[in-house]
């Protein structure tokens, strides 16, 4: 019995599929994929990489049997435009932190900005900020920031595949970036402002692509909530199937004998032969995915991560 006043508990169903949100700005991205969840009440919700509370821009939500899948986005190559601000240094390496350090910006020139950019390119050793999720100890590393603990963040290797300076006034420098998995884009900014001289922290910063979905569609949620009161129907259009997660890798068909075998954990040898080994998308003959599998050298498919259609019981 529902109490007067009391709203209604939300009743959540099962749902497949990718969600392409356009993050906003102020939301963590599990906050945010709680809200989408929420609006499509979808039972299970994952997503594929953090953007900090800052950003905004493509955040891939999966609801359902597309979590499987989320462990491949969360590798993928990104995109990035950034605002950063020359001058002032902060605790989080951007907007949201507080002030270091003030120091004077130098008359610089275009060619001395590129001067600056070419060290960030290519495959290098990055620091993480001290405020972010990376773990240390099975603690993120804010959480300690935050108790004030004294930090050696990690330096891992990244790929930035492309840094280019879009614009600039006296004091900020729009940035554009493509980078691999693992890449912070405050880091470079940090880094940036460092060599010259004068400090930096990223302003602004939209994630506007993420392999394999480079032209996305991406929906608000506010677009989501008008959709979600027009119904179902209308909400749910705007999911993509599980396949477009997967239209970067290769794709081998197998028979029903075939899919029998890999829902019991058995390799099959696809009917459609695959030029390279690795990572491959696994369909049966009407086309449906089921799942994803690895090519071994000799052409056998084994199988990794199936959906729950892939292993149901055979009649």
């Amino acid at each position: 019995m529902t109490h007067a006043g009391k709203r209604p508990r939300t009743r959540f169903r099962s749902l497949d599929g990718l969600l392409l949100l356009d993050k906003p700005s102020g939301l963590s991205s599990n906050q945010a994929m709680q809200r989408a969840r929420h609006l499509f009440r979808a039972r299970k919700a994952g997503h594929t990489g953090s953007l900090d509370p800052l950003a905004t821009g493509l955040l891939p939500i999966c609801f359902g049997e597309a979590t499987k899948i989320a462990g491949l986005l969360l590798g993928a190559d990104k995109a990035y435009l950034a605002t950063a601000v020359l001058g002032v240094t902060t605790d989080t390496d951007d907007a949201d932190g507080a002030v270091l350090r003030e120091r004077p910006v130098p008359a610089l020139t275009d060619a001395d900005i590129e001067a600056a950019l070419s060290p960030l390119r290519g495959g290098i050793e990055q620091r993480a900020p001290i405020y972010s999720a990376l773990k240390q100890g099975g603690e993120p590393l804010y959480a300690k920031a935050r108790r004030g603990e004294a930090i050696e963040a990690p330096v891992r290797e990244v790929t930035v595949h492309s840094l280019d300076l879009l614009g600039r006034s006296t004091q900020r420098l729009q940035l554009g970036v493509e980078c691999g998995s693992g890449t912070y884009i405050r880091s470079l900014v940090r880094d940036l402002g460092e060599t010259l001289g004068c400090g930096a922290h990223v302003e602004q910063l939209r994630r506007t692509w993420v392999d394999p979905f480079r032209q996305p569609r991406m929906f608000t949620l506010e677009a989501l909530e008008a959709l979600a009161a027009q119904g179902d129907a209308f909400l749910d259009a705007a999911l993509l199937p599980i396949e477009a997660g997967l239209a970067d890798f290769a794709r081998v068909d197998v028979d029903e004998a075939q899919a029998r075998a890999m829902s019991y954990g058995q390799p099959a040898v696809p009917m459609t032969p695959c030029v390279a080994e690795g990572t491959v998308a696994v369909h049966d003959q009407c086309g449906r995915v089921l799942g994803i599998g690895r090519l071994d050298d000799a052409g056998r498919v084994h199988p990794q991560r199936l959906f729950a259609w892939a292993t149901a019981p055979h009649g």
